[in-house]
């Protein structure tokens, strides 16, 4: 059995990729900053029957989040597939000539550093298995900056560039590379943005591994 990790793991998105992917037979790791909301996250899996385990981390803080992947891979086995989908915290969603040097730099921490830190620990597991895949989820603004929200703009932008660089160096081994642009909210119950949906969107990603990038909807033009 090999494990599906999910860095930023929630009530949405987080809890649904944990469903799609534990049906097909993934561990799951769990992580997110506070280890008692991600206990209870990882509890309604365990309590149907899956296997899955919640770690603390933030991804500000690459140590913890090498060490929470690590444990994992320790507990479960080794990582097959890692989605990065933390939420961007609100300090990011400032207008350009608000935000100030400290405000993108932890832009740039979250989006930028943390996904280096996640897929160089695990990548040497995934070329152990000779299979895997590294799931990126993020907003609009990863595509199609808006100053209206700077600090996503701007990592997002610097984690795309990371994206596609990744699938540049991996074009010839057997690690898929994926982006999944979600522009505006995640909603319950609509067609297109529901987390069971969006969930299904990414296995579909994982499992044809045909594209580098999709979108949940098409993007909005976005006011100047």
């Amino acid at each position: 059995m090999t494990t599906f990790a999910i860095i930023g793991a929630g009530r949405n998105l987080g809890e649904a990729l944990a469903r799609r992917f534990g049906r097909e037979g993934y561990s799951l790791a769990l992580i997110a900053r506070n280890q008692d909301r991600v206990d209870q996250l990882a509890a309604d899996p365990v309590a149907d029957g899956f296997t899955a385990k919640g770690y603390a981390a933030n991804v500000r803080d690459t140590d913890s989040l090498v060490a929470a992947l690590d444990q994992a891979t320790q507990d479960l086995g080794l990582i097959e597939v890692l989605s990065y989908n933390p939420l961007p915290q609100k300090e990011f969603l400032r207008p350009l000539l608000e935000s100030t040097v400290g405000d993108v730099r932890a832009a740039v921490e979250f989006s930028v550093y943390g996904p280096v830190a996640a897929v160089h620990q695990v990548l040497q597991g995934m070329r152990v298995l000779k299979k895997g895949s590294l799931l990126f989820v993020n907003g609009g603004s990863a595509v199609q900056p808006v100053q209206h929200f700077a600090g996503t703009s701007i990592g997002f932008a610097g984690e795309t560039a990371y994206v596609e660089m990744l699938d540049q160096a991996l074009k010839d081994e057997p690690i898929y590379v994926g982006q999944l642009i979600i522009p505006g909210a995640i909603i319950p119950g609509d067609e297109q943005k529901d987390p069971q949906v969006l969930a299904e969107k990414l296995w579909q990603m994982h499992s044809q591994r045909s594209q580098l990038r999709m979108f949940a909807t098409e993007l909005e033009t976005q006011p100047y």
